[in-house]
C-alpha cells in the first residue's frame, strides 16, 4: 500500500514538474533505459491525468511528465521513441479468458462472422471431412444459432448430410452446449430413453429421439469419447494467444478453470521466457463435496496471491466454481421463466443450478475459510443472488479483507445483488464482477431474444454499478467472444448487437458508461481483481512499465472507432513484446 501511495505522489509530481519533499531528487532517479515522448499518456491514475511522456528504467516507470522533462533525463544509452502524438494506455487486462487458441489452431472454426446460414456451417464441416480419414473425429467450435438465418440449433440430421462416416462434435460459442452427429451419438450409446445427467439436458425431437444437441453436463456424454489434444498442441495454443494478446495491447489475463497440465505448460513457457502476458490462473473447482479436498490440495501446493512465480508473471490465483449455466442455452438459473424470440415465454424453464446450491455454499465457504480466492460463474439473477449471499455469509462468519472473491459474468443482477456487491467491496474487498461487455455484441442477438425486454434493460448494468460504487473487471470469456479488449471497451459504451435482430440496442443505453470508465475496467480495476494493482493497471512512478501505444486516442475518437483500435507497440515490464510497422526501430525484448 505504501508503495502504491508513493507511486501516486511521484506521478503527480512528475506531471507537475515538481518533486515533493522526501521523494527522490532528479539526480537520484536512475538514467532511463527507454523513454517515450511526444504522446498522450492516459495514466488512469486517481485523477485520470494525461501526460506527454514517460521514462523507464529496470522495467519500471521512473518518471511521468512533459516531453521536455523526460527528454532531459535521457542518457547517451537511452532509447528514445517518439510517439508522434499517439495515445498510450496501461496494458489492457482480460479478467475472464480461457487462455488458449488450441481450438482455433486445430479445430473447425465456426466463429467467423461470414457464417450466416446453416449451409455455411455444413460447408466448413465438409471441408474438414475431406481432409480426415473415415472414423476419425471432426471437432469444431464457435457456432451460434443467433447468427444463423434459420435461427435454430444445428442438429445431428444436419451434420449427417456431410459427415456420415466420421463422428462430429461442434461446441457452441458459449461452451455450454454443443451438437453431435448420429455417428457420435452411437459411440456414446446415446438413444431414446437415455436419462438426463445431473445439471444437464439431452434435447429431443418430437418423437423422443435425441437430436444431437446436449446442454451443460450432458455434453460429457459425447465429449468424454473424443481424444484430447496432445501436450504439444495445447502448448502451441497458449503460446499463440500470448503473442496475439500482446499484438492487441494486452498484458494480463485471468484464466478460469485450469488443469494440472495447463499449469505445467504455463511454468514451461515462463522458464523459456515466452510468457509475456501476466496470467492469474484459477484451478477448476469442484462440483461435488467429495472433490473439494483434491482442489484444495492443488491450491496448497503453490504460492498464493500476492505471491507469484516469475516476479508477477504467473499466479496460482484460487478456484473457479459454477453456480449455473448459459444465457444462450437458457440454462442459467433465473427467478422467472426464460423468454424466447424476445416476447415469447419459455414456460416452466427457469434454468437450473450447475452445482447443488447447498453444496456450493459449503464448498465456497470452505475455500474462503482456508484463505483462498474464489470466483464463481453466475449468469442468472437467482444464481447471482445465491453467490453474493454465500460470500456475505462466509465473510460475516470469518471476516477476511482482501480475498477479492469474484462473480463471473453477473449478467442481470438484482437490486439486492448490486447492493451486496457494493457492501462487500467496501467492507471486505470482495464481490467483484468479472463482466464481459462484449456479450452484448457477440452474443447479443441470441441473448436479447432469451432474456426478454424487461431483463434486457438490466444486462451488464455498468452505470448502476458506478452509481452504487461497484467496481468490476472487464473480460472477454474467449473463446465465447473474441478476446481483443477493444471490443469490450466499445461494447461497454455502445451496447450494440452484432446483427441487430431485435434492434441495434435492445439492451438500452441507460446502463452505458463513458470510455474513461470502460478503460478503468480493463486496466486499474481489472488489475485489482488479479492482485496486481500495486504494480500495473495505471501509469504511475514506481509501477511496472506494462504499456500499450495506440493508433488513436480512445478518449477523443467517436465511439464507433473504439472497436477498430490498433496497438502499435506493447511493452511488458519495459520490454517491447509487440512492435507494429509504425515503430520499426523499437527493439523487441529490450
Amino acid at each position: 500500500m505504501m508503495r502504491r501511495l508513493a507511486g501516486a505522489v511521484l506521478a503527480a509530481a512528475a506531471v507537475a514538474g515538481v518533486w515533493p519533499a522526501g521523494a527522490p531528487s532528479r539526480a537520484q532517479v536512475p538514467v532511463p533505459d527507454l523513454v517515450l515522448v511526444n504522446g498522450r499518456i492516459l495514466t488512469v491514475d486517481s485523477r485520470d491525468t494525461i501526460a506527454e511522456a514517460v521514462a523507464i528504467a529496470g522495467g519500471r516507470l521512473v518518471a511521468v511528465g512533459t516531453t521536455a522533462d523526460i527528454r532531459a533525463r535521457a542518457g547517451s544509452a537511452t532509447q528514445v521513441i517518439d510517439l508522434g502524438g499517439r495515445a498510450v494506455t496501461p496494458g489492457l487486462i482480460d479478467t475472464h479468458v480461457h487462455f488458449t487458441e488450441v481450438d482455433q489452431l486445430f479445430n473447425v472454426d465456426l466463429s467467423d462472422p461470414a457464417i450466416t446460414k446453416m449451409d455455411d456451417v455444413l460447408a466448413r464441416v465438409a471441408a474438414a471431412v475431406a481432409k480426415t480419414k473415415p472414423g476419425e473425429w471432426i471437432r469444431g467450435r464457435g457456432w451460434d444459432e443467433g447468427k444463423l438465418a434459420e435461427r435454430r440449433h444445428i442438429t445431428a440430421a444436419d451434420l449427417d448430410k456431410v459427415a456420415p462416416n466420421n463422428p462430429v462434435w461442434l461446441t457452441n460459442t458459449t461452451g455450454h452446449y454443443g451438437v453431435g452427429n448420429t455417428y457420435a451419438m452411437k459411440i456414446a450409446e446415446l438413444r431414446k430413453g437415455t436419462p438426463d445427467p445431473p445439471a444437464g439436458t439431452i434435447v429431443h425431437e418430437a418423437d423422443g429421439d435425441p437430436n444431437g444437441v446436449l446442454l451443460e453436463s450432458a455434453q460429457n456424454l459425447i465429449t468424454r469419447h473424443i481424444p484430447p489434444m496432445t501436450r504439444e498442441q495445447q502448448k502451441a495454443g497458449i503460446a499463440k494467444i500470448v503473442e496475439d494478446f500482446n499484438a492487441e495491447g494486452m498484458t494480463g489475463a485471468k484464466d478460469p478453470g485450469i488443469s494440472e497440465l495447463k499449469w505445467e505448460l504455463y511454468n514451461e513457457l515462463l522458464k523459456e521466457g515466452r510468457l509475456t502476458v501476466r496470467v492469474f490462473a484459477l484451478w477448476a473447482g469442484p462440483r461435488k463435496l467429495e472433490d473439494a479436498a483434491a482442489v484444495q490440495a492443488r491450491v496448497n501446493a503453490n504460492p498464493r496471491p500476492p505471491q507469484s512465480l516469475g516476479d508477477g508473471l504467473l499466479f496460482s490465483g484460487g478456484v473457479k466454481m459454477y453456480m449455473d449455466g448459459s444465457g444462450g442455452a437458457r440454462t442459467a438459473w433465473m427467478h422467472e421463466d426464460w423468454n424466447r424470440n424476445l416476447s415469447d415465454v419459455d414456460a416452466g424453464n427457469v434454468g437450473y443450478p450447475a452445482t447443488p446450491p447447498d453444496q456450493y455454499r459449503t464448498m465456497a465457504t470452505g475455500f474462503h475459510n482456508a484463505g483462498v480466492h474464489v470466483s464463481t460463474h453466475a449468469i442468472g439473477d437467482r444464481a447471482i443472488d445465491w453467490v453474493v449471499d454465500t460470500y456475505a455469509q462466509a465473510l460475516a462468519a470469518k471476516p477476511t479483507k482482501g480475498l477479492r472473491h469474484g462473480i463471473i459474468h453477473a449478467n442481470t443482477p438484482s437490486d439486492h445483488a448490486v447492493d451486496v456487491m457494493a457492501r462487500l467491496q467496501r467492507e471486505h474487498d470482495a464481490g467483484y464482477p468479472e463482466a464481459s461487455g462484449g456479450f452484448m455484441w457477440w452474443l447479443g442477438d441470441n441473448y436479447a431474444g432469451n432474456f426478454g425486454p424487461r431483463r434486457n434493460l438490466r444486462m451488464k448494468p455498468f452505470a448502476t454499478w458506478v452509481k452504487k460504487g461497484v467496481r468490476w473487471g472487464g473480460g472477454s470469456d474467449f473463446g465465447v467472444t473474441p478476446f481483443p479488449a477493444r471490443y469490450g471497451l466499445w461494447a461497454s459504451v455502445a451496447r450494440e448487437t452484432l446483427n441487430g435482430t431485435y434492434g441495434r440496442t435492445p439492451f438500452g443505453m441507460d446502463e452505458a458508461v463513458d470510455v474513461r470508465t470502460a478503460l478503468r475496467s480493463y486496466t486499474i480495476w481489472a488489475a485489482h481483481t488479479i492482485f496486481l494493482d500495486d504494480r500495473v493497471g495505471s501509469i504511475e512512478v514506481g509501477k511496472d512499465a506494462d504499456l500499450a501505444v495506440w493508433d488513436r486516442d480512445p478518449y477523443t475518437v467517436p465511439t464507433a472507432a473504439l472497436k477498430d483500435m490498433k496497438a502499435e507497440l506493447t511493452l511488458v515490464r519495459g520490454k517491447v513484446v509487440h512492435r507494429g510497422p509504425a515503430f520499426p526501430d523499437a527493439a523487441r525484448g529490450r
